[in-house]
């Protein structure tokens, strides 16, 4: 497996649009798309800096992966994701390394990126997600 950059930071929030215009008003960034990803219970807002993205993510569910999250920790820094060439081979990769999975094979994702979670519990605390085009 072969990291080639960040491809984004997971950011989870309580409010998708206050959160937006905190980005857009304050820090001078501009959002780039939005889009509900219905299958992991999550409304998401992308910006870019530099060739690293940064993803909001607002939970449309309270028992979605982000509404649990945001119960037990509240906002803040929710994964960091790293693109690679073939998220399954990169999975296949790790998991032969001993790294627990969240995802055995890649599903889709935001942007239509194929993605992949590694489990905290492997990752030193990280939610850590493999992000490729195949």
């Amino acid at each position: 497996m072969e990291i080639t950059h960040i491809e984004h930071i997971g950011i989870a929030v309580n409010n998708l649009d206050e959160a937006i215009a905190y980005y857009e008003n304050v820090l001078g960034l501009k959002c780039y798309a939005i889009e509900d990803i219905t299958d992991q219970k999550v409304k998401t807002a992308f910006f870019k800096v530099g060739q690293t993205k940064i993803e909001l993510l607002e939970s449309t569910d309270p028992e979605g992966p982000v509404g649990k999250f945001l119960e037990k920790k509240g906002p803040g820094v929710h994964h960091l994701a790293f693109a690679v060439d073939n998220v399954n081979e990169a999975l296949n990769d790790v998991a032969s390394k001993g790294v627990q999975l969240i995802d055995k094979t890649s599903r889709k994702g935001a942007e239509g990126l194929n993605i992949g979670f590694l489990h905290p519990k492997s990752t030193l605390g990280v939610l850590t997600e493999l992000c490729s085009l195949k």
